[in-house]
């Protein structure tokens, strides 16, 4: 007999966490559709529409009208879009379009909910490796790069040059008069390149293993004719720079590393003396307890699990995880030589923290 057949069930609490269960289900049965309401525009035809059929809606879109109306009984039922009955027309509110559409920049969570189909593309292997270990190489991901660019990209071009860099004091006039910058784990390099542009008398290199993120790094400088940056595809925990830098970054690309100690210390031997390190990551607590009440505690070790964890396993990583935390990132700061560690936030930024560490 199991544990729970020999207890008594407070029936109340059973029917409670079956309710939950039910809205469980149906949160995650709306986050699929979200993410084909992105992909196919339908959150911004909506927005540019007066109440509208569905018929009006797919015309305007250039889709089928069958499956945009079954599509809007999702976001109906959802509470997403609002319908009147009378008039078959359906209504995307401005108020839930400033979280839905392109027009707004970081706010959009939409693109947010696309992680969440690319990870139902490997569960078959998550399970595998929840039975034999080892983990789900990047190769297995191959939108990953795409839907992260189009992630950051709209949060940087926000919030990079206005709010990010002065967090660091000194920082924009260091840039201007000319300093030496690294970001490693740059991906597609849109951060490196916007950083270019604004401050052409400093020299910017980013770092990245996969030769389609760089490569797309590169495009993207050419073509807006950035001589101060440039891309390599490396490894960067095994950087061999030494006093090379005056300012590294890091966004949200440690957690994920195989070997992210190694990595750490990489940063540490690459920088000058008087250089700064800007790691931008996850903002949790390392202990799972003090995450509950995370405003999107489950969206976060979900992703950890299906691909932060797992590719780094995959080349016989530590598989930190996207939950390391404030008490690990720290610790693994101090270990690789940073003395000085000091975490800051944004307002309004509730995903991250902004750690800005010095060797002394």
């Amino acid at each position: 007999m199991t544990r729970q057949a020999t207890e008594m069930i407070d029936q109340k609490k059973a029917e409670a966490f079956a309710g939950q269960m039910f809205d469980t289900l149906n949160k995650g049965a709306t986050v699929l559709m979200m993410s084909i309401g992105h992909k196919t525009g339908l959150f911004d035809t909506l927005s540019e529409l007066p109440p509208s059929t569905s018929e009006q809606i797919a015309l305007k879109a250039g889709l089928s009208e069958r499956y945009v109306r079954e599509w809007l009984g999702v976001m109906v039922t959802a509470r997403i879009i609002e319908h009147d009955s009378n008039r078959g027309t359906y209504n995307l509110p401005p108020e839930h379009a400033g979280f839905l559409t392109h027009h707004s920049g970081p706010n959009n969570l939409a693109r947010m909910a696309q992680l969440i189909p690319m990870l139902g593309d490997v569960e078959d292997r998550i399970v595998e490796c929840f039975r034999e270990g080892g983990g789900v190489s990047y190769s297995h991901f191959p939108h990953f790069h795409q839907i992260m660019a189009e992630l950051s990209g709209s949060t940087f071009d926000a919030t990079l040059i206005e709010s990010t860099l002065p967090l660091v004091d000194g920082l924009i006039k260091r840039l201007n008069n000319g300093i030496d910058v690294s970001d490693i784990g740059c991906g597609a390099g849109h951060a490196i390149n916007l950083m270019a542009r604004a401050f052409p008398r400093s020299r910017f290199t980013g770092f990245d293993f996969s030769e389609e993120a760089v490569q797309s790094a590169r495009n993207e400088a050419a073509t807006q004719g950035l001589a101060n940056a440039r891309f390599e595809v490396r490894d960067v925990a095994a950087l061999d720079s030494e006093n090379q830098f005056d300012l590294i970054t890091a966004f949200d690309a440690i957690h994920d590393q195989a070997r992210p100690a190694s990595v750490l210390e990489a940063v540490a031997r690459a920088l000058r003396d008087d250089g700064v390190f800007l790691m931008v990551d996850i903002a949790a607590s390392s202990n799972v307890g003090e995450n509950i009440d995370h405003p999107i505690g489950p969206w976060i070790y979900a992703v950890s699990c299906m691909h932060c964890m797992t590719v780094s396993l995959a080349l016989n990583g530590e598989g930190l995880g996207a939950a390391w935390g404030e008490q690990r990132a720290r610790e693994m700061l101090n270990e690789a030589g940073f003395t000085s560690v000091e975490v800051r936030r944004v307002e309004g930024d509730f995903l991250n923290n902004f750690y800005i560490a010095r060797k002394r």
